[in-house]
């Protein structure tokens, strides 16, 4: 299968594989982690880290940043956004909008893990 171009479905599928997206879940707890930390959050090994890593850097889930022999990893600062700004082309009319970083807010009724977003009218 042709690797696609559209940066959407790149990052949506660089999230859908459960060990990239335990990284991710990772990542977000933290400010940053370095790569050489990340196998005791994943049931693979270094070398298949490193490959994930790869693709979530370039799906631009991720950020790097290399300091000396190690790489450290953190959450991309627009991954939110980017997230919402798909959700919210899934939803007729734009309802879904996606509540600042920092903010308490969550989707009324939604169940633990549910996220920022908030269920009210897009401007």
């Amino acid at each position: 299968m042709a690797q696609s171009t559209d940066p959407d479905i790149r990052l949506l599928a660089a999230l859908a594989d459960p060990v990239r997206l335990d990284i991710v879940r990772e990542l977000a707890g933290s400010n940053e982690v370095c790569a050489c930390d990340l196998t005791s959050c994943c049931t693979v090994r270094q070398p298949t880290v490193s490959h994930h890593l790869r693709v979530l850097r370039e799906a631009g889930a991720v950020v790097s940043e290399r300091r000396g022999s190690n790489i450290y990893y953190r959450v991309a600062p627009n991954l939110i956004e980017r997230i919402g700004g798909i959700a919210r082309t899934l939803v007729p009319g734009g309802l879904v909008t996606v509540a600042p970083a920092g903010s308490k807010g969550t989707r009324p009724g939604a169940g633990p893990g549910a996220g920022p977003a908030a269920a009210t009218p897009a401007s």
